[in-house]
């Protein structure tokens, strides 16, 4: 086994705890620094970087930090440039999803963030991908996430630093109350709309919304059919290597860092989509192994079979759809 599946929570992530700056993936953000570097690759260094960006002087670190965490920037020396991902999804002309204006591009992004070679959110793979509890006290999951960056090697991170990543964990995921304070608030975090987690009271004690921390297993049933298939390929690629072959749907569902886990889907939501998905692609199916397992068999490289499958999802990217489709840069992993 590799070391990128090594059993131990944190192990290929970077010690990066707090850099988010206490600030979760704004709305546009991720398209304004983007739009950014395509100008100036240094431009998140410049001293008028808060007024090109539109925003304050603590956020553009935040803004750099979640466009390198979700692969869309890299670094080049002291200056970042946008990636083949970036291109292919947040183009003018030829992007997926510019605007990011469909879930199934958020939900894409939190697999892009959370499955990453090199994990910017120690505490989100950790949470999302090997805890198998669903409730916790906002102490209890500091404690755990302290264990566990000590068992991967890190420099245990202060206590405020941890409770730093929790806030802006619930921040990003957390679905807040229906006013209209809450709807505008919801707006501005569109990661919210995934509701991958609900804040919880302490018991007995008053309604503090920040004190409890629950994960919603079942969130994952509202991630597209595609979305579900294109990270079983993409798992697959990087499990089994590039060459065709198959995957069991018993790891798909299960493997810690497999969509199963990390998008949240159960394992009947899982097999359903992806039999529809196989169901449509000739170079895909589902099928019965040696050993009495279903496993999802694909005849060609599973990582460029991920990219066919994921361009189904969006409709300017499909032929006569008025772009030149030919131009495509695809969502790699750089």
């Amino acid at each position: 086994m590799s070391p990128r599946y090594n059993p131990t929570p944190m192990s290929g992530c970077l010690p990066a705890f707090g850099r988010h700056r206490g600030y979760p993936p704004r709305d546009g953000w991720l398209r304004k620094v983007y739009l950014a570097l395509l100008q100036d690759p240094a431009a998140l260094r410049r001293p008028d970087a808060t007024v090109l960006l539109g925003v304050g002087t603590s956020m553009v670190p935040a803004m750099a930090f979640w466009s390198q965490a979700f692969g869309l920037a890299a670094r080049d020396g002291r200056d970042l440039v946008p990636t083949d991902r970036a291109h292919w999804l947040l183009d003018d002309e030829t992007g997926a999803d510019p605007y990011l204006e469909h879930d199934t591009s958020l939900w894409l992004l939190h697999w892009w963030l959370v499955s990453a070679e090199q994990c910017h959110v120690p505490s989100w793979r950790y949470l999302f991908g090997y805890s198998r509890i669903s409730r916790y006290s906002r102490t209890e999951l500091q404690g755990r996430f302290a264990a566990a960056a000590e068992a991967a090697g890190h420099k245990t991170p202060a206590r405020s630093v941890l409770a730093s990543d929790i806030a802006c964990l619930v921040s990003m995921y957390a679905l807040r109350d229906r006013t209209a304070a809450g709807i505008e608030d919801e707006l501005s975090n569109p990661f919210r709309t995934l509701r991958l987690l609900d804040p919880e009271p302490p018991a007995g004690g008053a309604a503090d919304r920040s004190h409890g921390v629950a994960v919603r297993r079942s969130a994952g049933r509202s991630c597209s059919d595609v979305v579900q298939a294109y990270a079983s390929l993409d798992l697959a690629a990087r499990a089994a290597g590039p060459a065709p072959g198959s995957i069991s749907l018993a790891r798909l569902a299960s493997d810690p860092l497999g969509p199963g886990r990390l998008l949240l889907t159960g394992n009947e939501d899982l097999h359903l989509a992806v039999h529809r998905v196989a169901d449509q692609h000739a170079d895909l199916a589902v099928v019965q192994s040696g050993e009495g397992q279903e496993t999802l068999a694909y005849s060609r490289g599973p990582a460029l079979l991920a990219k066919e499958v994921l361009a189904t999802a969006y409709p300017t990217l499909q032929p006569g759809a008025g772009r030149a489709s030919g131009q495509l840069a695809s969502p790699s992993r750089s």
